[in-house]
């Protein structure tokens, strides 16, 4: 009968447990899955904006979509509402996750963080190095954070697809080590990266801010809360020149990662519901009693007890931003056109440094900076890991494609900088990609 429970309520013990107890294993599965979607929306895009239809695929992301009321109207070109939008969403997803990781996760102490922080620190520092000493004294110098960041979704698809024998710790240490490099990729675009500041509006988004951080200390647990108040953050940032994703971050740190009740009373009282399900089964008919409909809503209600608001709002948020909002950004970024002068074109500082930076900047760097903690004794690889793991991941690494893109947006004003970052982008990770699988690969196959 409690299995039967289980199913009318959509497994929720089990939900309420997995969330708590075996995150990594689902958020690996979902990034392995939307990796193939996105790569699907990339290979549209080129295909799209290489067709007889590429007119109309310029022009779409340029219509203008006004949303507001009287005086009061936000009018952007349909990319500006997707990349600074949208994507407000997929940073309000990845600050629910450095949450979560920083709480209970691969991040939450300093001997599981040594590692892979350093590991990021290490692959940021290097390609932004490389790609500046390439530009350096030109009008593209600023785009050093382009080759800073990894794409996880990509990454971590093809270490899956890579080989079943890579030991789980493994693609642990790559989603720590990404989710490590995504707070830096943060950090750069908020201190770098951020437009003349209009304190007004800022002061305004701050004050919606102090009101969410004002909830989660008086244990306001709706989630109806927090996204009307975070849309007033969300605006604030947008007006003010700090970049409205920053607003996404910074709203997901004031989101309750407590439940109002532990896993003991929990179970002890679902227990308690299950038989008083179980004594009140009707003789005939396919109709639950009454009592048995009240005793669903409260093991619904106590359900939700059991989960915290955090977990809660990532796990219902992570597939729309996955399946929806990424590849959806992909559609609108990753049309490159590829003419008949598309080698020579490539063949700039821009193009050259982002490229550099993601294939080699990210490979030396992750690995010389895991050799130093290793090598001075601060911290030890993955179980059952071993260097030839750590170069893979290092390779994978230089995936940048989501990231890099987005921040070739806000570092460029100039759309040939920005076609040039596309190329050099595109490039790096095919490459990094496929460097990346067939070392797995061969470590898979030989099992060590």
């Amino acid at each position: 009968m409690i299995y039967f429970i289980y199913s009318i309520f959509g497994d929720m013990e089990k939900s309420a447990i997995d969330k708590i107890m075996a995150p990594v294993s689902r958020f690996i599965h979902l990034e392995y899955t939307s990796g193939i979607v996105l790569l699907a929306s990339v290979i549209v895009a080129i295909v799209w904006a290489n067709s007889g239809y590429h007119e109309f695929y310029e022009h779409l992301w340029h219509i203008n979509f006004s949303v507001g009321f009287d005086n009061f109207m936000l009018t952007h070109p349909l990319h500006i509402w997707i990349n600074d939008g949208l994507m407000a969403i997929f940073f309000f997803v990845i600050g629910l996750e450095l949450k979560r990781e920083f709480m209970e996760g691969e991040l939450s102490s300093l001997k599981k963080a040594s590692l892979p922080m350093t590991a990021a620190l290490g692959g940021m520092l290097l390609p932004a190095l490389i790609y500046f000493a390439i530009n350096k004294g030109t009008d593209a110098d600023h785009g050093w954070g382009i080759p800073m960041a990894t794409d996880i979704a990509f990454a971590l698809a093809l270490l899956s697809m890579a080989s079943k024998n890579i030991p789980v710790s493994v693609k642990v240490f790559l989603s720590a080590l990404a989710v490590a490099d995504d707070l830096g990729a943060v950090l750069v675009i908020a201190f770098f990266y951020t437009a003349e500041i209009n304190f007004i509006s800022l002061a305004i988004g701050g004050g919606f801010l102090l009101v969410l951080i004002a909830g989660n200390l008086l244990g306001i647990r709706s989630s109806l809360f927090y996204l009307i108040i975070g849309i007033g953050v969300w605006i604030g940032f947008l007006l003010s020149g700090v970049h409205a994703t920053i607003a996404g971050v910074l709203v997901a740190f004031t989101i309750p990662a407590v439940t109002k009740i532990n896993e003991h009373i929990y179970s002890d009282n679902l227990r308690k519901l299950s038989h008083d399900f179980e004594t009140d089964i009707p003789e005939k008919g396919s109709l639950i009693t009454p009592k048995q409909n009240k005793t669903i809503q409260k093991v619904k209600s106590l359900s939700m007890a059991a989960e915290t608001p955090l977990q809660t709002i990532e796990h219902a948020l992570h597939p729309w931003v996955a399946f929806g909002i990424m590849p959806l950004f992909a559609l609108a970024n990753a049309g490159i056109v590829i003419g008949s002068d598309f080698f020579s074109s490539i063949i700039n500082p821009v193009s050259i440094g982002v490229a550099a930076g993601l294939i080699i900047g990210k490979f030396i760097g992750i690995l010389l900076f895991c050799w130093i903690m290793v090598k001075l004794k601060l911290a030890s690889l993955p179980e059952q890991a071993n260097w030839k793991h750590i170069a893979g991941v290092a390779l994978l690494a230089g995936i940048g494609f989501t990231m890099s893109l987005f921040v070739s947006g806000l570092a460029f004003k100039n759309p040939v900088f920005i076609d040039q970052a596309k190329y050099g982008i595109l490039i790096a990770s095919v490459l990094a990609g496929l460097l990346g699988t067939v070392v797995l690969k061969r470590i898979g196959k030989s099992g060590s």
